[in-house]
C-alpha cells in the first residue's frame, strides 16, 4: 500500500472552498443511503407533507403524471447545486495524496433516479493502489479511516461526514439532499468502456478466494451501471420515480432492505419487455411493475448486454442464478449480485395499489403485458419449461373463456333475433382459443354467427354491417336485464365487418374481449369426417374472377376449417405456435415505426409447415422448431406453401385457380381452409421487418448449446409445387404441360421450386 496512509498532512489546502452548504449531522443514518432524512421531511411545505400523509393511492391514474412532476421529481436548480458540491468533493479526493486515479457517481444519483428531498449516491473511489478485487476487500477498512479523516480535516466538512458500517457524506442545497456513500473499489475495466470475459473470471475466482459474498464487488462496476441507465429515456425514470416513492411509503413497515434498485431494474425491464415507446401512459407502467412485483416466484429477469452465456465461467455463474429460488433480479453488470431477493416483501402491498380503486378504476385496466421472464435470453433447453410456466393457458383462463362464450351464444340464440325472420343458423367458436393455441395473457374470443338471412357471399358483403348494428342494440337493450356490463370498441369503418365489445359479467372473474362476425354459411352441415362442398369453392372463386374482391374476404365462413386444421394437432406443436405468436408479439409492441405486419395466422401455418417437413414427430426439440420457423421467416422472398387438405387440383376450375394463386409475388401461404386467402400476401404487409427481427434472435441463448454450439434448423423445402403433392401433369396446348409453363414462369422471374 505504501506510506501514503501515514504520510498525508491532517491539514488540508487552505482556502479551498467545496461550494456546498452542509446539512448539519442530525439524521444522516450509518447505513446504507437510502432513507429520507426526518429533518427533510420536516422542512417539507405542508401542501406536499398533506400528499405525503395520504400518500399515492389516492392520485388518479389521470393525475400520476401531474402528481410526479409536481411532488417526486427534483428541482433542476438543486441537481445542479447538488452536481457541483459532489464534483468539488471529487476534485478534492483527485487531487489529494490518496490515489484516487477516477470517480464514478452511482446509486440513484449516479442513475438519474433521485426522488425530491432526500435520497442516495454513491461516490466510487476507484484506487491506483488496487491490483485485484481482493485488494479491495483487505485495505477497505482503512482506506475508509483514511478517507474520513481526510474530509474531516476541512472545517466545511466536519459535520456532514458520518461513519458507521459505511462512510457518508451529506450534501445538501435548499431542497434537496443527496446522502453520498464513499466507496473504494478496484475498476477492472481499467481503460476498457465495455467488460470482456475475462473480467468475469476474475472476479468469480477472487470471490472464492477471500470468500466474498455475492455482489460485494459489484460497485467496482458503477460505470456500467451509469451506461445501462444513461440510455433510457427521462419518462422511464420519471416511472421509477414513482415505483421508489411508493416503496418508501411503506419502508418503515419493512426490514431495512436495500430493494431500491432491484425496483429501478424491474421498471426498466417492465418496460422494455412491454412498451419501449418514449411516450406511454404512467397509469399502465405502474401497473405492469405491480403487476410484476405481484408474482415473485415467477420472477427471474436478467440481462446479457455486459455478460452472457458464451464463456463458460459466466455461463455456469448465470445458470446458478438461474437455477436459484425466485425472485431472481441480476445486476445486469455483476451476475453473481442477485438484488432481487426480498422483492416477495412488496407482495402484499403490490396487490393492494393495483386492486384499488384508484389505480383500478377501468374496465379493463390497460398494463403492459410482460412476462417475469425475458423471452430472448431464456435458454434453448428451458424453452418448453418457459412456455409451461408463462405462455399456456391454465384450466381457470379456459373456463372463463367457455362460460364467457356460452353466455354470448345462448343470447345470439335465444334472443338477439327472436322478433326477426333471421334465424341463427349455428354459432362457432373462432380463433386462438378454438384452435387450443391461445396465449396465457389476454381473455379473447372470437364468435362465428351463421344466419339465415346470409344466403350467399354477395349478401354477406353488402349486409353484415346490419347485422353488427342489430346484435349490438339488442346487447345495450339486454344488458342490464342480464346483469351485463358491455363496452363496445367504435369501427373505424362504416360498414363493420366485425362487433368488438369487452363483456364483464358476476359470474366471470375477469373482462372477456370479444369479436362477433356474421357469417354465410356456404359449407352447410359440416360433419367431422367429409370434405367441403365443392360448390361452395366454385361459388368463390367465381365472385372473386367477376368482382373486385381481396382475397380471403370471405375467409369466416370457412372458419371451421381453419379451426380443424390447427385443434387437430398434436400439442407440443400447438405449444410451439404459442411460442412464436408470443415472438410476434412482443415485436409487435416495440415496433419503433408503424407499419402492417404479416397477420398471426401466416405465423401459425407457417409453423405447421415448418414441423410437418422438418419433424412430423410428437415429441421434437422446440429450440429447432422455433430456428426453423425464423429461418422461414429471413427466407420470405422464396416462400410458396399450400396444402390440399380441403381442396385440390384435381377439379379443372380449382387447378387453374390455384395454379393462378402460386404464380403470385412471393411469400405466398395459401390458407388451407379458403384458397383465395393468400396470407404470405407478397408485397401486402412488411415482411422484411419481421425477418430482420429473426435475423436478431439468431444471436438468442434461445439457440445457444454449449460454448459456440448452435442449434440447427430442420431441413425445410420453402417451396412447394402441384408435383411435391402428388399431382398429376396434365398436358396442356402447344405441348407444354401446365407445371412446366409454371417452371418457366418461375426461371423467368427468378424464382425456382
Amino acid at each position: 500500500m505504501g506510506n501514503w496512509l501515514t504520510g498525508w498532512s491532517s491539514e488540508g489546502p487552505s482556502g479551498y472552498s467545496s461550494g456546498w452548504s452542509s446539512g448539519g449531522s442530525s439524521g444522516v443514518p450509518s447505513g446504507p443511503a437510502h432513507k429520507r432524512e426526518e429533518s427533510i421531511q420536516a422542512n417539507r411545505p405542508p401542501s406536499e407533507k398533506c400528499l405525503k400523509q395520504t400518500g399515492v393511492f389516492s392520485v388518479t391514474p389521470q393525475k400520476l403524471e401531474e402528481y410526479i412532476q409536481a411532488y417526486l421529481k427534483p428541482n433542476e436548480e438543486s441537481l445542479k447545486q447538488i452536481d457541483q458540491a459532489v464534483d468539488a468533493i471529487s476534485e478534492l479526493l483527485l487531487c489529494s495524496e490518496i490515489p484516487v486515479m477516477k470517480v464514478a457517481k452511482g446509486g440513484s444519483y449516479g442513475r438519474e433516479t433521485v426522488l425530491r428531498g432526500c435520497s442516495d449516491g454513491t461516490l466510487v473511489l476507484f484506487m491506483d493502489c488496487f491490483q485485484q478485487f481482493q485488494d479491495q476487500k483487505k485495505y477497505q477498512v482503512e482506506l475508509l479511516d483514511t478517507i474520513e479523516q481526510w474530509l474531516k480535516s476541512y472545517e466545511k466538512y466536519k459535520k456532514s461526514v458520518n461513519r458507521g458500517h459505511a462512510l457518508v457524506v451529506q450534501v445538501s442545497v435548499p431542497g434537496q439532499s443527496i446522502l453520498l456513500q464513499l466507496l473504494p473499489a478496484f475498476n477492472p475495466l481499467r481503460f476498457s468502456e465495455n467488460p470482456s470475459s475475462c473480467v468475469y473470471r476474475d472476479l468469480k475466482q477472487s470471490m472464492d478466494r477471500v470468500g466474498a459474498s455475492p455482489g460485494e464487488f459489484s460497485g467496482c462496476f458503477t460505470t456500467l451501471q451509469q451506461q445501462f441507465f444513461k440510455k433510457y429515456p427521462r419518462r422511464l425514470k420519471d416511472l421509477i420515480l414513482l415505483v421508489k416513492h411508493w416503496y418508501e411509503q411503506y419502508q418503515e413497515k419493512l426490514p431495512p432492505q436495500p430493494l431500491l434498485y432491484a425496483l429501478e431494474l424491474l421498471t426498466v425491464y417492465a418496460w422494455e419487455q412491454g412498451c419501449q415507446a418514449e411516450e406511454f401512459n404512467m397509469a399502465q407502467g405502474i401497473r405492469a411493475v405491480l403487476q410484476l412485483i405481484s408474482q415473485p416466484t415467477n420472477l427471474c429477469v436478467y440481462w446479457t448486454v455486459n455478460y452472457n452465456f458464451e464463456d463458460k465461467t459466466v455461463q455456469n455463474i448465470l445458470l446458478y442464478q438461474l437455477n436459484s429460488p425466485r425472485p431472481v433480479i441480476l445486476d445486469p453488470t455483476d451476475p453473481t449480485n442477485n438484488v432481487g431477493k426480498d422483492v416477495r416483501l412488496l407482495t402484499e402491498e403490490a396487490l393492494t395499489w393495483l386492486n384499488s380503486s384508484s389505480l383500478n378504476n377501468e374496465l379493463p385496466a390497460p398494463y403492459w403485458d410482460v412476462l417475469p421472464v425475458p423471452f430472448f435470453n431464456t435458454p434453448s433447453h428451458l424453452l418448453d419449461k418457459f412456455i409451461d410456466d408463462f405462455l399456456q393457458p391454465n384450466k381457470a383462463f379456459l373456463g372463463q373463456i367457455k362460460r364467457a362464450v356460452d353466455m354470448i351464444c345462448s343470447f345470439l340464440k335465444n334472443n338477439c333475433f327472436r322478433y326477426s325472420d333471421t334465424k341463427v343458423l349455428k354459432t362457432i367458436k373462432g380463433g386462438s382459443t378454438a384452435k387450443g393455441t391461445a396465449l396465457k395473457q389476454g381473455s379473447d374470443a372470437d364468435i362465428i354467427v351463421f344466419l339465415s338471412s346470409l344466403d350467399s357471399y354477395n349478401s354477406l358483403k353488402t349486409k353484415r354491417h346490419l347485422f353488427v348494428q342489430e346484435i349490438r342494440e339488442q346487447l345495450e337493450a339486454c344488458k342490464q336485464k342480464h346483469e351485463w356490463e358491455v363496452n363496445f370498441e367504435m369501427s373505424k369503418w362504416k360498414t363493420p365487418r366485425v362487433l368488438s365489445f369487452t363483456l364483464k359479467s358476476k359470474t366471470l372473474d375477469e373482462s372477456v374481449e370479444f369479436d362477433v362476425l356474421p357469417a354465410y354459411n356456404a359449407l352447410g352441415q359440416l360433419q367431422s369426417d367429409s370434405t367441403p362442398r365443392p360448390k361452395a369453392y366454385k361459388e368463390l372463386i367465381e365472385l372473386y374472377a367477376s368482382q373486385d374482391i381481396k382475397g380471403g374476404e370471405f375467409s369466416i365462413c370457412f372458419t371451421e376449417l381453419q379451426r380443424n386444421f390447427i385443434e387437430t394437432r398434436t400439442t407440443k406443436l400447438k405449444s410451439l405456435i404459442r411460442l412464436i405468436k408470443h415472438w410476434y408479439k412482443q415485436y409487435e409492441r416495440k415496433m419503433k415505426q408503424k407499419a402492417s405486419l404479416p397477420p398471426k395466422y401466416a405465423l401459425e401455418l407457417l409453423t405447421v409447415y415448418a414441423w410437418e417437413q422438418g419433424s412430423g414427430t410428437d415429441d421434437f426439440d422446440t429450440a429447432e422448431g422455433f430456428r426453423t420457423v425464423l429461418d422461414l421467416v429471413i427466407k420470405y422472398r422464396q416462400l410458396c406453401i399450400f396444402w390440399t387438405i380441403n381442396y385440390n387440383f384435381e377439379e379443372e376450375h380449382m387447378r387453374k385457380f390455384l395454379l393462378t394463386q402460386i404464380q403470385k409475388k412471393r411469400p405466398v401461404i395459401l390458407d388451407p381452409a379458403e384458397p383465395t386467402g393468400d396470407v404470405g400476401g407478397g408485397d401486402r404487409w412488411c415482411w422484411h421487418l419481421l425477418a430482420e427481427e429473426a435475423k436478431e434472435w439468431l444471436s438468442s441463448p434461445c439457440f445457444q448449446v454449449g460454448k459456440k454450439g448452435l442449434v440447427q434448423p430442420w431441413k425445410v423445402p420453402v417451396v412447394q409445387t402441384p408435383g411435391s403433392c402428388g399431382v398429376q401433369i396434365y398436358p396442356t396446348v402447344r405441348g407444354v404441360t401446365q407445371l412446366e409453363s409454371i417452371q418457366l414462369w418461375s426461371e423467368n422471374s427468378g424464382r425456382s421450386f
